[in-house]
């Protein structure tokens, strides 16, 4: 795993950001397109996708998920693999954020345990949209946020709650909240609590993501950065727009002595997932 492709992923816009936040931060499916473009010829192999509505709020809605991604799909093609959001943002019922996946099929989903699955009760209808999807080829990370949810996630694993095919999982670390700054450190609670061989990646807040995506690649992981959680360059400085990010993370594969993931191989790394 310590020199297989690192993977690098986008979240170039996420649910709560607008344009006051960054005037680059894009919202429109043609926004959304030229971004993932630049990302690409910056070294991103995945979008991690959010949508929005006419009003720019964040929504789920199959259809505004559909033209983003036909627009990304005339900009790049196959070069990014596409990453549905079920974020529900206090917004989106469990049995909300299932019918929109259906509804998609995206090719890649992305999942907080804690939302989907909050309790005992909610396991077998989870169990199955996670089976249905999992059989149908998509590839769903899970979001874990802390050491808590990596050990959870372990039992829904291990009592098949939550399918190994194609799975991977996503350690946010920190919290959205008014000058989170994340540190390469915060890594550690989670991997002290990791004992699968599934593929994983970190998201961090702030200055310092790209070393905490560092971090992650040291052990063998990936990472995703992106204005979703962090417009700082490593100098402190505001990135001008997304692809600054990425570039940033990608330069980092060479240094580590890990080839950088294409999209192909990043399906192939997640789609090959063993426990």
């Amino acid at each position: 795993m310590g020199d297989a492709p690192l993977i690098v992923a986008v979240a170039p816009n996420g649910a709560r950001r607008g344009k006051a936040d960054h005037p680059a931060l894009p919202m429109t499916p043609d926004e959304l397109a030229r971004e993932a473009a630049r990302c690409r010829e910056a070294g991103a192999a995945m979008i991690h996708l959010h949508v929005r509505d006419a009003d720019g709020r964040h929504t789920l809605d199959a259809d505004a998920y559909r033209a983003a991604t036909a627009a990304i799909r005339r900009a790049v093609g196959d070069g990014l693999l596409i990453q549905a959001t079920t974020e529900a943002v206090g917004i989106y019922t469990p049995a909300q954020q299932m019918a929109a996946m259906r509804a998609l099929r995206p090719e890649a989903l992305s999942a907080a345990v804690r939302e989907l699955v909050p309790d005992a009760a909610s396991e077998p209808e989870a169990a199955r949209f996670l089976a249905e999807q999992a059989g149908a080829g998509t590839l769903i990370q899970y979001i874990l946020y802390d050491a808590d949810d990596v050990r959870r996630f372990d039992d829904l694993l291990a009592r098949g709650v939550v399918p190994a095919t194609g799975a991977s999982v996503l350690f946010v670390l920190g919290r959205y909240s008014a000058g989170q700054q994340s540190d390469p450190r915060d890594l550690l609670p989670f991997l002290a609590a990791w004992t699968r061989s599934l593929p994983f990646a970190v998201c961090a807040f702030g200055r310092r993501e790209t070393a905490c995506i560092a971090a992650a690649a040291a052990f063998g992981g990936h990472g995703r950065v992106g204005f979703e959680n962090n417009l700082l360059l490593a100098d402190g400085g505001v990135a001008p727009d997304n692809a600054a990010l990425v570039r940033q993370a990608a330069d980092l594969a060479p240094l580590l002595g890990r080839p950088l993931a294409t999209a192909e191989q990043a399906r192939a790394l997640f789609a090959g997932a063993s426990t």
